[in-house]
């Protein structure tokens, strides 16, 4: 019955239309889009964009009308289109659609959409059609992108990384949410059909070529960010929360994506750091330990961290799956109730406020400073010192990775028995895991103590366990950028997205969806888990395909 149902659930692409038709289809498309993103949208003033102007195609509209462009040459330029156009096509219809119901909702009916909106829509349309009635076009082939000589590849990597670093900063320039909303619509779009059309494949090539470029320019972008806020202090705080999360997502990478253990509370560790670094950091509310220097602080939090790990981790890492998992989360609320109740030395629910600024020498995080006649807040000397952070986790996780300890590690997640039976002290190295997990995650938290210059057990509930899980899957598992992107993507898009915080779990909850349904692997996988899950969709097409009875299905 479930192969009958699965063979049933396949639709197969039936129907095509002439190459000609499709052609002339996609042409009428690009004609309609760009004739309405040229005319006004809305029939009153106000709305975001200028969308009562005609002529003068910003905010969606110059969106829509990019992807259109695009729509265009790949009509024109590539054979393998069909996917690519599909998608591109689908981000217009969506991104038009966003909009046309915004301007609805915000000026009292569809009377208030001008003829500019449904001209596009019915050109994004008209271009879904064409394109879904081209001919299967397969997988995308990188081959088709030529190998450009060693200078060329340089200068291609500098592109790259500046144009986006160049849309980071429009992306966070953009204020209105229903405008974000659709430039995130139209990069998913069109980053899905670059996808189909092989330009990351392409890029990954180009950039293994060039590794030491391309390392040097992601670091010298990552520190010039500061630069491009013209001394604004908002995205420098998120870009040091960000920080201080991300470095604690590549130390629970190490726990789930390498050794491969489900641990859910893993955010207690995190506060143990932070309430480390309160505590000896003379917080202004609370008792005094002492003051210890910023650079002892943090290797401190992470000791005490590593070593609680380890303590929890002895009696417990010989359980496995959903056990082990249970107990991670029983760990994470007895923590989060210890510090919420005893009100000795953690402040008790109102946790420890008054915690002062790091400080190096003379040299204090927290005050601004001049750096090339330019003034920065000081959240950008956070930012920079959890460039350092990231970068010593990250060179010590690329280490572990490649080490025999990373490789008993990977064995230990695929098959725990079978690593045991090869002479592997399954055991050991799980606990070496965790322990090493949970030291990240406390060096981590003592600076996100001084960033928000208080802690209290509210920070430390479950669902932070959850969302750095998340994280980590979201992004890719066993990779340090898919961890950086995932917490990226989790803790700064929703500050782009107040104006939807009623729904934010909802989207959250949808956007893990779409993720696990149509990339399993996360969005930046390692090239070991590309090889499973392809080659688990092979083996499953195979199944689907085979008829009844065949003789290769041993029981």
């Amino acid at each position: 019955m479930i192969p009958m149902l699965q063979r049933a659930l396949r639709i197969q692409h039936t129907w095509n239309l002439p190459l000609r038709t499709c052609q002339a289809m996609a042409a009428a498309a690009f004609v309609l889009e760009v004739v309405g993103t040229n005319l006004a949208w809305a029939t009153y003033t106000g709305f975001p964009g200028l969308m009562s102007l005609s002529f003068y195609p910003a905010g969606a509209r110059s969106y829509v009308l990019a992807l259109s462009v695009a729509l265009a040459l790949v009509a024109v330029r590539f054979t393998r289109r069909r996917q690519a156009g599909i998608w591109a096509s689908l981000a217009s219809f969506a991104l038009t659609l966003q909009t046309l119901i915004a301007i609805s909702r915000d000026g009292g009916g569809l009377v208030n959409v001008s003829a500019g909106a449904w001209i596009t829509l019915l050109g994004t349309i008209l271009g879904i059609i064409a394109f879904v009635a081209l001919p299967d076009d397969g997988a995308p082939l990188p081959s088709s992108w030529p190998r450009l000589p060693r200078v060329l590849d340089g200068l291609a990597v500098v592109a790259g990384i500046g144009a986006a670093m160049l849309l980071l900063v429009y992306g966070l320039s953009v204020d209105p949410a229903n405008q974000f909303v659709g430039l995130v619509i139209a990069l998913i779009g069109g980053l899905a059909a670059l996808n189909r059309l092989g330009l990351f494949a392409w890029l990954g090539a180009l950039y293994a070529r060039q590794q030491g470029l391309s390392l040097a320019l992601i670091g010298l972008a990552a520190i010039s960010f500061p630069f491009t806020q013209n001394g604004e202090s908002y995205w420098l705080r998120v870009g040091a929360n960000v920080g201080v999360l991300a470095a604690a997502a590549i130390g629970l990478n190490v726990v789930v994506g390498l050794a491969g253990l489900l641990d859910l509370g893993y955010i207690a560790f995190f506060g143990v750091g932070a309430y480390v670094a309160a505590l000896y950091g003379n917080a202004g509310l609370g008792p005094s330990r002492g003051h210890i220097p910023f650079l002892l602080i943090v290797p401190l939090g992470a000791l005490v961290s590593g070593l609680i790990g380890v303590i929890i981790g002895a009696p417990t890492l010989r359980l496995r799956g959903d056990y082990l998992a249970i107990v991670t989360l029983g760990f994470g609320e007895i923590f989060r109730i210890v510090v919420n109740t005893y009100d000795g030395f953690t402040g008790g629910p109102n946790g420890l406020a008054n915690i002062p600024d790091l400080a190096f020498g003379s040299f204090n995080f927290g005050l601004p400073h001049k750096v090339f006649g330019i003034t920065l807040q000081g959240f950008a000397n956070y930012y920079w010192a959890e460039l350092v952070l990231i970068a010593i986790v990250v060179f010590v996780f690329s280490r572990l990775d490649r080490s025999r300890i990373g490789r008993a590690w990977v064995a230990i997640r695929e098959d725990e028995l079978a690593a045991a039976a090869m002479g592997i002290n399954t055991v050991a190295y799980k606990l070496l895991a965790f322990g090493i997990g949970a030291s990240v995650a406390g060096g981590s938290g003592t600076i996100q103590a001084h960033v928000a210059t208080q802690v209290s057990p509210d920070s430390f509930v479950f669902m932070q366990s959850v969302l750095l899980l998340a994280a980590v899957v979201l992004g890719g598992m066993g990779t340090v950028p898919g961890a950086l992107v995932g917490a990226a993507i989790l803790y700064a898009v929703p500050e782009k997205l107040r104006a939807f915080s009623d729904y934010r779990l909802l989207i959250f909850g949808v956007l893990l969806i779409l993720v696990m349904r149509f990339r399993p692997e996360g969005m930046i996988a390692s090239k070991r888990r590309q090889r499973e899950f392809h080659d688990t969709e092979a083996s499953g097409s195979d199944a689907l395909s085979a008829p009844p009875g065949f003789a290769g299905a041993v029981p």
